[in-house]
């Protein structure tokens, strides 16, 4: 059964389907193959939480380590002897060698990295999809509908599920890449690649001052586009767009060079790597003028934030590793509707303690070598959970 309808390039099609509905030992079937799969997920938890916590602990010290040794250089265009193999830390303007360029459209800038951006005008499929239950049958309704949009990877139209009308090329004509200056410098030091990685603040580049760069290339806005008309693409045409990052160099158009803080060791005239006695690595940039209380401040900040996002991560996976291993339970009783809403709750209410409690323990493990009150803390908060579901079943009638 389909049903057709087009409004300007959007187009619709409903496909129905319909299989018996399974049986019992087919449920049960899905349900074990469901319970490997949450067994899988619930001890890759443990493992999750348990070296968060190491790696959290590790690199709050690290940093109390760097903060402790870091020294402040006093002037970035000379190079001291005695600040060689110590962790220093200085703010200055970026600066290359030579601009980076792309022939092809006519554009050079004086930045540490230069990204072209295509897009091709392509189909796209959506799918909706919903089942429901009709004369022992299960249904699937999916509507499937096509709209033309710029994307900047290929979509492979042959995995639609009509191609025909929607047909998209197998390549892009201009292919999108990322040049990056080969030598990058603040003051007299040159950063390493790890310290060039992590300049990705990337901003779009005006194309308002340049020209058409060839007859079958037309500029509208910040794009440039292969189009017979701009306003109306057809499928195939492409734009293109300019990112940099790291400004290096005074520019007419974007401003003066972008400044950056640094914090790493010092090796002759580069910035590499530091690394500290509890087994971390310090090289960090950050865009600005920053001090080094407000950079070890920050590397804290996004420590605790990856921890906490880590924590509820393996929260997470221990709670639906435990869901799918119950879930069993629910299928024996599926055919009593009362029945069968009461199980799935109280299995809701079990995946969710004992996800807390062992989320708890196992965190408290992480911190025995390193915090071990903390963790005699936490072990004791882990019995929570389980007294309060306890503390909630009714007690047993006096015979």
């Amino acid at each position: 059964f389909q049903q057709f309808s087009e409004t300007g390039s959007r187009k619709e099609h409903v496909k129905l389907t319909s299989e018996p509905k399974p049986g019992f030992l087919e449920r049960l079937s899905e349900t074990s193959g469901g319970m490997l799969m949450g067994l899988v997920t619930f001890l890759l938890a443990f493992y999750l939480l348990f070296t968060n916590e190491g790696r959290a602990l590790r690199t709050a010290k690290s940093l109390d380590e760097g903060l402790s040794l870091v020294v402040p250089l006093d002037s970035i265009h000379s190079i001291s002897q005695q600040n060689e193999g110590r962790l220093v830390h200085l703010a200055g303007t970026l600066s290359t060698s030579k601009p980076l360029f792309d022939p092809s459209y006519g554009l050079s800038i004086q930045a540490v990295k230069l990204k072209r951006n295509v897009e091709m005008y392509q189909w796209v499929e959506y799918e909706d999809s919903k089942e429901y239950e009709e004369n022992g049958e299960i249904k699937k309704e999916t509507k499937y509908s096509y709209n033309t949009e710029w994307k900047s990877e290929v979509v492979n139209s042959r995995n639609f599920n009509r191609e025909i009308g929607h047909k998209n090329p197998s390549a892009m004509a201009v292919e999108s890449f990322t040049a990056v200056s080969p030598n990058v410098q603040v003051g007299s030091f040159v950063l390493s690649k790890g310290l060039v990685d992590k300049i990705d603040d990337f901003k779009q580049l005006s194309l308002s001052h340049l020209e058409d760069p060839h007859a079958d290339v037309t500029r509208g806005g910040d794009y440039f586009y292969h189009s017979d008309n701009p306003r109306r693409p057809e499928v195939g045409d492409l734009r293109v767009s300019f990112f940099y990052a790291g400004l290096s160099g005074d520019d007419p158009h974007l401003g003066s060079a972008d400044k950056v803080t640094v914090v790493a060791r010092q090796r002759g005239d580069q910035l590499v790597p530091y690394h500290t006695k509890s087994g971390d690595v310090l090289q960090i940039l950050y865009p600005g003028d920053l001090s080094v209380e407000e950079v070890f401040q920050k590397e804290h900040q996004s420590n605790t934030m990856k921890t906490w996002a880590l924590r509820a991560a393996g929260w997470l996976s221990m709670f639906v590793g435990i869901s799918l291993m119950t879930r069993i339970f629910y299928t024996l009783v599926d055919w009593f509707p009362v029945v069968r809403d009461l199980v799935n709750i109280g299995l809701k209410a079990f995946a969710l303690c004992v996800a807390s409690s062992l989320s708890l323990l196992t965190i408290s493990a992480g911190w025995l070598f390193y915090r071990p009150l903390w963790a005699l803390l936490l072990a004791l908060l882990s019995i929570g959970p389980i007294v309060v579901a306890k503390s909630r079943v009714p007690p047993k009638k006096q015979q």
